[in-house]
This record gives C-alpha cells, structure tokens and sequence, in this order.
C-alpha cells in the first residue's frame, strides 16, 4: 500500500514534477515516515528536497490514504488529501516583542482558548481570548471581567493537594496555589448554567490537563460548589486576573501524572503544614509566594470549610447566591 501526504503551505518540486504527493511505502514505520517529511517541508521553499528513496516504492489497486499532521505551533500546516476546505493553522499574530518569547504552549492556549466575559452579577456578556481577558490594559480599560473556577481536593486523609504554577505560565509563574485553577470556556459543555454543570464540566477538563487526573476520578456530580468571589489582582506590569471565581470542593482519592507545561511541583498539607506555607510566604522565605486568589480564600474561608470536609458536611457552608466582591 502506497501512502500519500499532501502539502499544502510549501510547493515542495521533486525530480518528477508532475508530482502533486508525496508517496511513502505504508511498510515504513510511521514515525519514519513522519521524521522524513517533517525534515523535508522544513527546509527554505527556494530548496529543493532530495528524496533518499524512490517516490513509489510498491504498486497497489487500493486506494491511496492520506496523513494529515498538525503540530502545536507549525511552521507548516498539511490538510488532509480528502478534503479541499480544510484551513491551514496559522500561528496566532504577536501582540509586541515580549508576546515573542512566551512559550509555545502557553502562547497557543492564550490566543486559541476563549474565556466568558461575565458582569457583575455573573451575567455572561461575551466572550474574549484568554490573551485579551489577561491583559491588564485592556481589564482597565475596558473592565473586562471572567468567569473562573478554583478546585480544592482532599484526600481521605483530608489533607489538601497544592500545585505550584510552571515557570512558563503566563500569569503568577510559579506560585503555589490551590488543586487547580483555570476557566470555563465559551463552549455549549462549559455555558450550562444549571447546577453549575459547565464549570464543573471545566473542572474535570483541566485537572485532566494540568494534574493527568483521569475523569472517570472526578465525577463531576462530586464537585461541590461553595462559594463565588470577584477579585482583581495584578501579575507584573502587562498581566494580571480580574475574575468571578467558583470555589469548587471535592475529597477523592485520585492518581496524578502532572503536565510540566502547567505544574511545577505538587503536595499535599494539612492544616499546620498550610498555615506555615502562609508564615513563610508572608516572611518572604525560600522565595515562596501564593496566588492572590487562593490567599483570598485562605484568610476568609478554608479553614473553617476545612471543618466541613472533614465532618462530611460540605453541602452546608455552601452558599451560590452571593458573590463576595475580594
């Protein structure tokens, strides 16, 4: 079986030029065939490939399939042979120099993820790039505001898992935090309104993303919904958050396999081992720093809901009707 592979950003020639794919023997193993061609469209356009084996290594009366690759941050892009109306990815325009130098994965999710602007009273109003929602010109300018969850798991020994932010994080590099932080996003599974199913939803998505947490784990009918709180908080001079914050409690015991594009470190505290995470943050040892949403929560919430986990009493400090304006 012969396997065919289209570009579609590179007019790449060969020593048959009539040829429009480029054929591989399906026999190869497919990392083979995928380090060939990346090695191949890489190259300067005005380059011409020398292939190291014949186009069309074996005939056959089946159909010819095609492979279509997509990378997180091309400098090419193919589209798949059986369709003419693919679009080819393009790498999100850069906001300034500084944009320049943000990691490749963090950059992508910030032009590609698209948060619900919310007033207020949580009213959702539209909807923005992740970009846009963190830059602190235009949240002053424009008083963009987000909707937000932050995760609090416990383990059966009620002891509280914290992560601390990757160096490449846009927003509050390396900071310790609470389980998880992230949004909702403008999408149907994360609007639903009732129940706070779409960020629940959300909650499930991202735990799988940064902490490798599987879903089947975290049912997302176990998230318990306590709390919403309105905060603003600067990063540096160009980032920052200002965000409606659902506080969402679970206590499962899970495994984990971290992203080390999202999470640094992880552990779990009790109490006094949480309270002197505080003491030295507040003291400036070890360079230690807390985010501002989870320090938040912190001084006016955990620990007397820390007596609820562990009493198995959750749903009754649960209040969604206000919104604590932090």
């Amino acid at each position: 079986m012969v396997a065919f592979i289209k570009p579609s950003v590179y007019n790449l020639t060969t020593n048959h030029t009539h040829h429009s794919c480029i054929q591989f023997n399906s026999s190869l193993p497919l990392a083979t065939m995928a380090q060939s061609l990346i090695s191949k469209c890489s190259i300067r356009h005005s380059q011409i490939p020398k292939l190291s084996y014949p186009l069309s290594l074996s005939s056959s009366s089946t159909p010819p399939q095609f492979l279509s690759f997509k990378p997180r941050l091309p400098l090419f892009s193919f589209t798949a042979g059986l369709s003419s109306s693919s679009s080819p990815v393009t790498s999100p325009p850069l906001g300034g120099d500084a944009d320049s130098t943000m990691d490749a994965v963090q950059r992508r999710l910030m032009f590609e993820d698209e948060c619900i602007l919310v007033d207020a009273n949580d009213g959702v109003v539209g909807h923005d790039t992740k970009y846009n929602c963190h830059l602190m010109e235009k949240i002053e300018s424009e008083n963009l505001l987000h909707r937000a969850f932050s995760v609090f798991l416990f383990n059966s020994k009620y002891e509280l898992l914290l992560q601390q932010r990757s160096s490449t994080k846009v927003t509050f590099p390396l900071v310790w935090t609470n389980t998880c932080c992230s949004h909702p996003l403008y999408r149907e599974s994360e609007l639903i309104e009732e129940n706070c199913l779409g960020v629940r939803n959300a909650a499930q998505r991202k735990l799988l993303d940064e902490l490798g947490i599987p879903s089947e784990e975290l049912p997302v009918d176990e998230f318990i919904p306590l709390s919403r709180i309105l905060y603003k908080a600067p990063s540096d001079g160009k980032w920052g958050e200002h965000e409606l914050d659902y506080l969402l409690f679970i206590v499962r015991d899970v495994s984990m396999n971290p992203n080390p594009d999202e999470v640094a470190d992880v552990k779990y505290v009790n109490r006094e081992q949480l309270k002197e995470l505080v003491r030295k943050a507040d003291a400036g040892e070890e360079g230690l720093k807390l985010s501002p949403w989870f320090r938040i929560v912190v001084d006016n919430f955990l620990f007397k809901w820390w007596d609820h986990v562990e009493k198995g009493s959750l749903h009754e400090a649960a209040d969604m009707k206000t919104i604590h304006n932090l």
